[in-house]
């Protein structure tokens, strides 16, 4: 909020405090871990209408993630990817889009399941790839928020950054992965490909980047 980058508005829970329901929120509200990764705790069930719900998946959060719980006013709309390379000096691949296929649309969200059931993907037809048809320009604001992003949390190496888009054209920042997965066939390494940059190149290019990084309190 200070660096001006728009989020849901959101509200957490601590483990092991008193249960206080929020009254600024507006339903449906999505509910996950604000620690873990890779999907765990999400599914349909993550997506809560009423107090009560909300209530149960806060709870069940607390009790199967062993972590906080992370409740955010659910943002509709298209869900884009773009990874980020540098440290100085920043890069921007081209934007992807995780595509729901047939789901419904308040379904629209990416599940354990959406994630990593091949099966569940392939019934569905959900897949990732260049994002098509975005309204003009807007690959290149995704492209100055994901940078903006990249230097307010003062990330380094290398950062896939997650976000929705609204139907009326505006964008919701989810995540900041600092982390995202490598693998060959994932967003990361496809959406690079895209670009022009080769697998093996990439890998070369965040060793170097990391070989190479100052952090800032070395400086002083």
């Amino acid at each position: 909020a200070y660096h001006r980058i728009p989020t849901a508005r959101h509200a957490l829970f601590p483990r092991k405090r008193r249960y206080v329901e929020p009254r600024r929120l507006v339903y449906p509200l999505f509910v996950k871990s604000a620690t873990e990764d890779a999907s765990l705790g999400i599914a349909q069930a993550s997506i809560v209408h009423d107090p009560q719900k909300l209530r149960e998946r806060v709870e069940f959060i607390h009790e199967q993630t062993n972590s906080d719980a992370l409740v955010e006013e659910y943002v509709e709309g298209r869900e884009l990817y773009i990874g980020v390379m540098g440290n100085d000096r920043l890069t921007t691949f081209p934007v992807w889009e995780l595509n729901f296929g047939t789901l419904p649309e308040l379904m629209s969200i990416a599940t354990r399941k959406v994630k990593w059931d091949r099966k569940y993907q392939q019934k569905h037809g959900i897949g990732t790839g260049p994002a098509r048809e975005l309204p003009e320009g807007m690959p290149q604001k995704v492209a100055q928020a994901a940078r903006r992003i990249y230097r307010a949390l003062s990330l380094s190496g290398y950062a896939r950054i997650d976000m929705r888009l609204t139907a009326e054209g505006q964008l919701y920042v989810l995540e900041a992965n600092a982390n995202p997965n490598l693998a060959q066939i994932e967003d990361f390494a496809t959406s690079a490909l895209a670009s022009g940059l080769g697998y093996d190149k990439a890998l070369e290019r965040i060793l170097q980047l990391g070989l190479t990084y100052q952090a800032a309190w070395r400086e002083t």
